[in-house]
């Protein structure tokens, strides 16, 4: 299971180690999320992956380190790119490029971090939750509304254990899919039969332990209300969660680059909160 996954050795050259002795890589974890000596083999795993006579298509000068130390930035603190061209003393136009080119490669280079659904244990419990991840209103795509949030994003389910831990995290879907359309389009239900499963009351109908919905006819009854809030003190791991997820602002403030980059952006996000949690 990638939720057991260690984290692999790699081997660091003597470019990366020049890198972290230059007084130019002042303290970062704050910034992003990751020690000096985990972004160094973060640098290493891209090295690998594009090979020695590979196309390096992050700005020179930069370099490889400040352009991961960039990119982990913008998208740990969504930080505005002129603000950060601003701190590394050089152009928007090449924290953008930064960005671009290193946000698919850091994702790829994870893959092996992020569980898929068939990773999930059949025989444990499981919480569910949906979360919208904000973006700007695109006029040309209204699928992105969510009248649950009354705001435009992209909607993912979340999975966690009984102890709050992460388990799985869905590919998004448009942010007008109910949590319930959702999770079915995740492909999870096919593999797993969620009766054991707890869920909101966006998941009633899904055979799995949700909260009971009053109805219009008569008052809850205390047996009712009491069980309620039993599930209720259950589910709170799953708000946990999911705000420790986005922590990563670009996930929690809307997202202002491209839309059609806005899902692979999600994905990388995905791909190194879960290795972060390998450690």
């Amino acid at each position: 299971s990638a939720f057991l996954h260690e984290r692999r050795s790699v081997s660091i050259e003597n470019w990366v180690t020049r890198l972290t002795s230059q007084k130019r890589t002042a303290a970062v974890y704050h910034t992003t999320g990751f020690s000096k000596s985990e972004i160094v083999e973060l640098c290493a795993l891209v090295k690998a992956d594009i090979g020695d006579g590979g196309m390096r298509g992050w700005p020179p000068i930069l370099g490889l380190f400040r352009s991961v130390v960039v990119t982990l930035t913008y998208l740990r603190r969504n930080r505005v790119q002129a603000e950060l061209a601003e701190t590394h003393a050089v152009s928007q136009s090449t924290i953008s490029r930064a960005v671009a080119v290193l946000t698919p490669i850091l994702g790829r280079v994870l893959l092996d971090y992020v569980p898929v659904a068939e990773d999930l244990p059949v025989t444990e419990q499981y919480i569910v939750d949906g979360s919208l991840l904000p973006c700007w209103s695109w006029a040309a795509h209204p699928e992105l509304f969510s009248g649950k949030h009354k705001t435009t994003g992209l909607n993912v389910q979340v999975v966690c254990d009984l102890y709050g831990r992460l388990r799985w995290i869905s590919d998004p879907v448009e942010g007008c899919r109910h949590d319930t359309a959702a999770l079915r389009l995740s492909g999870v239900l096919d593999t797993h039969d969620p009766i054991n499963w707890i869920g909101d009351k966006g998941y009633v109908g899904n055979n799995m332990i949700t909260p009971i919905k009053k109805t219009p006819v008569r008052d809850m009854l205390d047996w009712e209300k009491q069980f309620n809030t039993d599930i209720n003190k259950i589910r709170w791991v799953i708000e946990q969660t999911i705000a420790q997820f986005k922590t990563w602002r670009i996930l929690h403030t809307d997202y202002r680059r491209p839309l059609t980059t806005f899902a692979e952006t999600i994905s990388t996000v995905i791909a190194l909160h879960f290795y972060r949690l390998a450690e």
